[in-house]
């Protein structure tokens, strides 16, 4: 059976493991944190990474994170660590999934898991990068029904990426998929001599951090391009940790990113299965059907998806202009360091929460 990595956190037995195995028998994480008060009758709001990622990225000890700040408004934070989680297993061997099964399974079973467990009360997202996206695709589905609001960080249903993460991602991600299974994050279990070093060398170039770990996320984004934070937005202690909080990238999974890319929208991947049909081939055909507001924050200085939400905004408005969507941008902050950032509760937090009350007036479409 499959072991989730344990969390880390400083919140003592207050973090509540959910047994949950998605019914294409895949083992998940799914995680509860228990208010102080013991409270029951909270909203909810379940938390989404991105890919190679976890539910560890929204606890960090060494800062105020997410969590600590949702429960301080009144809110009770559940975790999803979907199949893309670097504490579970898939990414490092040779299980393949694509980004429909998230969709598909992942995110709309654990919503209907939470949903049985709180009863009536309401259910808001924060979803992160290719978490946002799948959230996109499920959304698009109409197979998460009932949520009162969604925050998506980073990137939604439009990405866009930079010229020369486009051509590395379509080219060299093809050649790199021929030669490898995965590209790991923590230099220290490739070793020199390892056939992921050139990789490692290649995103040292011109790097001002010594640090490899730091190199591969943010000089250049496992080899394909662009920065995945503002280094110095990183409390040290974060930063030291990076090889813990983010995992290796699957290489099998290049294909639907890539189709993802080429159509600049959330596309289903998997055409010849028919457990797929549920799934909408492209989700922005789907868009003018949202009832959920929607809030679509970006740092101003995102080097990997750039403008990606704004342009979202902006592609919502046209072709649903009775949608509550709205576009964030927070100055001086890039990606990942939107949630790891050491003053991200200062500078960041603050717009969800206030989006979060917001919606918490509004009854949730049924």
């Amino acid at each position: 059976m499959t072991t989730l990595r344990p969390l880390h956190h400083a919140l003592g037995d207050r973090v509540e493991d959910i047994p949950f195995t998605a019914s294409d028998g895949t083992r998940l994480g799914l995680t509860r944190v228990a208010p102080a008060d013991g409270s029951t009758d909270r909203p909810v709001v379940l938390i989404l990474h991105g890919l190679t990622a976890s539910a560890d990225m929204f606890m960090l000890p060494e800062t105020r994170n997410l969590v600590d700040v949702l429960l301080d408004a009144g809110y009770e934070p559940w975790l999803l660590d979907w199949r893309g989680s670097c504490r579970l297993p898939y990414n490092d061997g040779r299980v393949r999934y694509t980004f429909d099964d998230v969709a598909l399974y992942d995110i709309p079973e654990a919503v209907s898991l939470i949903k049985e467990r709180i009863g009536g009360r309401e259910l808001l997202v924060v979803a992160h990068c290719i978490g946002a996206m799948c959230l996109s695709l499920s959304m698009a589905a109409g197979l998460v029904p009932g949520l009162s609001g969604v925050v998506a960080q980073g990137v939604f249903l439009t990405p866009k990426m930079s010229w020369k993460t486009r051509a590395r991602l379509h080219f060299g991600g093809e050649l790199l998929r021929s030669r490898l299974v995965n590209i790991p994050t923590d230099f220290k279990k490739v070793g020199l001599w390892s056939k992921h070093s050139l990789i490692f060398a290649e995103v040292s170039l011109g790097a001002e951090c010594k640090d490899p770990n730091c190199q591969i996320l943010h000089n250049d984004s496992w080899g394909v391009g662009g920065s995945l934070f503002v280094h110095d937005n990183l409390d040290g202690v974060t930063h030291d940790r990076l090889a813990d909080l983010y995992g290796t990238v699957p290489m099998w999974i290049l294909p639907h990113l890539r189709s993802i890319e080429l159509a600049h929208t959330m596309m289903r991947y998997n055409d010849g299965d028919g457990r797929y049909d549920a799934l909408p081939k492209n989700a922005l055909d789907n868009a003018g059907k949202f009832e959920t507001p929607l809030m679509l924050l970006s740092g101003s200085d995102n080097e990997f998806w750039y403008d990606s939400n704004e342009i979202c905004h902006d592609v919502l408005k046209r072709r649903n202009p009775d949608l509550d969507v709205r576009y964030v941008e927070v100055p001086g902050y890039g990606h990942l360091d939107a949630f790891i950032g050491r003053n991200a509760a200062l500078d960041v937090f603050g717009h969800i929460v206030d989006f979060l009350d917001e919606c918490r007036s509004v009854p949730a479409p049924v």
